[in-house]
């Protein structure tokens, strides 16, 4: 497939629409506002065939003696292009690169570790590195291509930012192989690539954080690529395309090394990705051990989840870096050094600190250079799986399931997953379509991760179903078909194969990111006429009309469109059933937002009315996370932070119509002025949003709706099915699919309550979800029960939601649910 990297251009309609917002930088307000750069001044990039040396000086910050690197005795972000400079001003082997900058506006940099290069031994990398991807199956005939092409090995560190030794272990990397004379060192420069990622988070380093300035934790946003770091990084890695990666992390004692526990990703290629993760692993592991610390030195000895636990470590979601690079054809690994110098470990004395990060550097060091020797070493087997891969997606083959008892019985039946893929998946247009902004956002999204899309030129009859030329269609006879399964798939409901998981269980693109997605089996033909695509163009529509047109409010750019109408001064108008009204005098506001952000207007009904938005509706208080706050901004609208804190404070509500409450707002910790401040402001009409336990807390306490949270499992989470009321202005337009993790559903509803949404009668489609070990909490007891619920009072309106719209700022078709919300209980006021 043709080669897309992160830095291609957009065309007109979606270049604004990044521009203003819709999948770029959103704008918010309070401590974790969205004024993050998503694209920075990059040197060169990756992949674009430049020979190596790369050697642009990087720019020297100025010394900065706050640094929270400095007291464990680390090196600091200030000094870290310091030391870079030297390298590349004593060696022709380094090259460093800036890839973005953060939000607060500070490099996160890419060094490549490799012998010198001519522009044509260049080329010929980046022509095989194509091949790989583009004709897997000519690259595995090839027995010329391993000894032509540099093994690229990948190493990230710091994406965490009080994990600090990474960073430190990678200088030292690049600082002895600069001028090593070691005939092996000198070997595998001739014949690799090793690319490092030395701070994917500064910010967090220099603040002594695990989040980066908008307060996202950047090992959980690679499939949703929402932080400039999380782009760069996802980007280097489809460029450089490594077979071997590494993740640096810490604290984990003994010294975490993947592999992991099960259950193991079923869009990899499991067989191929373990015949060299358990080996390396344990070549990690006699590294590491070998360096002869032990329990004096307050280190235990290295841990193997797949070896060594039963579950809680596994590589199931494709959040995680690591397995994020995996379904780009990297064996890769998380290493968790042991001793703890962040958080409460912090206060130590600085001697203390000093020895844990020693260490620590030796460890994270000890374990890269351990996978350099067994790429050194299995170059050749390692290139030729990394090609089978491709090679099994490209021809459409079924997956290889991994073979039990492997590795002298480490491998069991608890390991084996695998997934059967469809010949195809499509994203109508037109009629078939809820949303062509959605669709639009999820076939970028698709570019940008990598997966071939092509673009009907012509009408076509699938699976019996027709869809009209201009349709997407996702031919899953492709080398990165895990990837597109990845995005576009429904998941798999695992909750009776573990009882615990790491983290999330269950995400779908197809079904959370509000573009209809529909499946074509497996064995049904596939005979298309069309066009692969690199780009996408916005294409909103605005009929002729006398009476004004409706906005659907079903996708965050209509919501971006209100916000800008507003704005503007144009006088809209909410609708019973949650639509917004654009009077007819503005036909000029109305293709602008049209052009600017791909919306579907339709003309509206006759002496259609409803009540007015006022400007202030773009203006929302929410206590929150950042995440939910950056969702906010991603929908166009200024998040204004409110807390307990704030309200103690002194906090003046009058400017706002509605609040939203997920977290951070505890009626008990309120002080009187604080409550009496509440009180006045839902007496007034200001509307209250309340999301899960926090936000029905709050809603109870005001008396602004009658209702009992009911809690599921806490570590529940998934994707589940939804029934929604089609005439409710809450929920009319939402999709038949939301995402909920510690889900929570309402009873005892008092009267007038409205139930907008519920549970369906089979609520998982994909993820883990049990029944608590006394039976209660499972998704059998919340099956049909409301899931939304809303209130028309007297003197302001309420809406509560047990599930999770705005979840780490993911679910992108779950957005406008909120600030349908937002909009419908502020417009009380």
């Amino acid at each position: 497939m043709p080669r897309r990297t992160g830095t291609r251009a957009l065309t007109g309609a979606l270049a604004l629409a990044m521009s203003a917002g819709l999948l770029g930088v959103p704008a918010t307000a309070g401590a974790a506002s969205s004024g993050a750069v998503v694209t920075a001044p990059v040197t060169t990039h990756p992949g674009d065939g430049t020979p190596y040396p790369r050697q642009e000086p990087l720019p020297e910050p100025p010394v900065d003696d706050t640094d929270a690197a400095l007291k464990p005795g680390l090196t600091a972000y200030h000094d870290v292009s310091r030391r870079l400079n030297a390298a590349m001003a004593g060696s022709d082997r380094v090259s460093a690169e800036v890839i973005t900058q953060t939000g607060g506006g500070r490099d996160v940099v890419l060094v490549t570790l490799t012998a010198p290069e001519t522009r044509g031994q260049a080329r010929q990398q980046e022509r095989l590195r194509d091949l790989i991807t583009d004709d897997p199956a000519r690259a595995a005939r090839d027995r010329q291509l391993s000894k032509r092409y540099k093994l690229p090995v990948f190493v990230n560190a710091n994406i965490h930012g009080n994990e600090f030794e990474g960073t430190d272990a990678a200088l030292r990397l690049v600082e002895d192989y600069a001028t090593s004379e070691d005939p092996q060192v000198v070997d595998l420069l001739e014949r690799s690539r090793i690319h490092l990622v030395v701070t994917m988070n500064p910010d967090g380093r220099h603040g002594n954080t695990r989040r980066n300035s908008a307060g996202f934790d950047l090992n959980r946003d690679f499939v949703t690529a929402t932080q400039p770091e999380t782009i760069a990084v996802r980007d280097a890695l489809i460029a450089t395309q490594p077979a071997l990666m590494l993740d640096l992390h810490g604290y984990v004692n003994g010294t975490l090394v993947e592999p992991t526990t099960p259950p193991h990703g079923e869009n990899y290629e499991y067989d191929l990705f373990i015949e060299h993760a358990y080996p390396n692993g344990l070549g990690m592991e006699e590294a590491i051990n070998g360096l002869g610390y032990d329990a004096d030195d307050g280190v235990e000895p290295v841990q193997v989840p797949l070896r060594d636990w039963d579950e809680g470590w596994d590589d199931w979601p494709p959040i995680f870096t690591p397995q994020y690079a995996a379904l780009h054809g990297a064996v890769a690994h998380t290493i968790e050094v042991p001793l703890r110098v962040n958080n409460s470990s912090y206060d130590l004395p600085v001697e203390e600190l000093e020895r844990r990060s020693r260490i620590n550097t030796d460890i994270a060091h000890a374990a890269v250079t351990a996978t350099l020797e067994y790429a050194a070493t299995h170059r050749d087997e390692l290139l030729a799986d990394h090609i089978e891969i491709f090679r099994r997606g490209e021809a459409g083959e079924p997956q290889t399931p991994v073979e039990e008892g492997l590795f002298d019985g480490v491998i069991g039946p608890e390991d084996v997953y695998t997934t059967t893929y469809p010949r195809a998946y499509v994203i109508p247009v037109g009629d078939q379509q809820r949303s062509a902004p959605a669709t639009a956002r999820l076939v970028e999204h698709l570019l940008a991760n990598d997966v071939e899309v092509t673009r009907l030129t012509r009408s076509v009859t699938l699976s019996g179903r027709s869809y009209p030329a201009g349709s997407y269609v996702v031919d899953m006879h492709q080398a990165k078909r895990g990837m597109a399964n990845t995005l576009l798939g429904r998941g798999t409901d695992i909750s009776d194969r573990v009882d615990a998981m790491y983290d999330i269980s269950g995400w779908s693109h197809g079904l959370l990111w509000g573009a209809d997605v529909l499946t074509v089996p497996e064995g049904d033909p596939l005979r298309i006429r069309g066009r692969v695509v690199d780009e996408v163009d916005l294409e909103g529509s605005l009929p002729r009309s006398r009476s004004g047109w409706t906005l659907p409010m079903t996708d965050p750019a209509d919501v971006q469109a209100v916000s800008l109408l507003l704005e503007q001064g144009v006088p809209l108008e909410l609708l019973e059933d949650g639509r917004v009204l654009v009077p007819r005098g503005y036909p000029w506001a109305a293709g602008n937002v049209v052009r600017r952000f791909g919306v579907e207007l339709d003309a509206a009904p006759r002496r259609a009315s409803g009540e007015p938005l006022d400007p202030s509706a773009r203006t929302v208080g929410v206590a929150g996370s950042a995440e939910e706050r950056w969702a906010f901004g991603e929908m166009g609208l200024t998040a204004r932070e409110v807390s307990t804190e704030s309200l103690n404070d002194g906090m003046d509500l009058t400017e706002l119509d509605a609040l939203y409450v997920s977290s951070g707002l505890a009626w008990d910790d309120l002080d009187e002025e604080a409550r009496a401040e509440l009180r006045d402001f839902v007496a007034d009409g200001g509307g209250l949003v309340g999301r899960g336990v926090a936000g029905t807390s709050l809603a109870n306490s005001l008396g602004v709706i009658e209702a009992t949270p009911v809690r599921g499992r806490g570590d529940a989470n998934g994707v589940v099915r939804v029934d929604n009321d089609q005439e409710s202005p809450v929920a009319s337009g939402a999709t038949p699919h939301t995402f909920v993790y510690s889900p929570v559903w309402f009873s005892d509803l008092g009267d007038d309550v409205r139930v907008d949404q519920r549970l369906g009668a089979d609520p998982v489609v994909s993820g883990h979800w049990r029944p608590t070990p006394s039976g209660e909490g499972g998704p059998e007891a919340g099956a049909g029960q409301p899931l939304a619920i809303s209130h028309d009072g007297e003197d302001s309106r309420a809406v509560l939601l047990g599930s999770e719209p705005l979840f780490r700022a993911h679910p992108k078709g779950q957005f406008a649910l909120v600030a349908r919300a937002v909009f419908w209980t502020g417009a009380g006021r």
